[in-house]
């Protein structure tokens, strides 16, 4: 009898060492899946095409380009306002200016109405 129960006793040990043994090998990572699969695929960066000179100046020369153009009709439509004005009678800038008066704050109010309408909707459904 004393043998049996010295078997069982030892037995017990024995496989609660081994479960202790297995719980505390994970203690020590810390990805387990890093430990079991290897390494895991990151997100992959798209390999950097580095475009030769040539290209990168003549994509700044056009840019270039464009902005110049871009500044020379700015230029050309302010003057075709200005000669569209000077070219009428005193009579009819005088009614041009009070009509782009009446057009500026026509258009601010409704800027601002629209503004406050926007600003109620966001707090209604915040």
């Amino acid at each position: 009898m004393n043998n049996t129960s010295l078997r069982k006793l030892l037995l017990s040990l024995f496989l609660l060492s081994m479960a202790t043994g297995t719980c505390n090998a994970q203690l020590f990572h810390k990805n387990p899946e890093k430990q079991l699969f290897g390494k895991t695929a990151g997100i992959k960066q798209a390999p950097k095409v580095k475009e030769p000179g040539s290209a990168l100046r003549a994509k700044r020369k056009q840019e270039r380009n464009d902005r110049r153009l871009k500044k020379e009709y700015d230029k050309n439509v302010r003057r075709s306002q200005k000669r569209t004005i000077d070219i009428q009678t005193p009579e009819v800038q005088a009614r041009m200016k009070q009509n782009k008066k009446e057009y500026t704050l026509r258009d601010k109010e409704k800027k601002k109405k629209i503004k406050a309408n926007t600003k109620k909707a966001g707090k209604k459904y915040k």
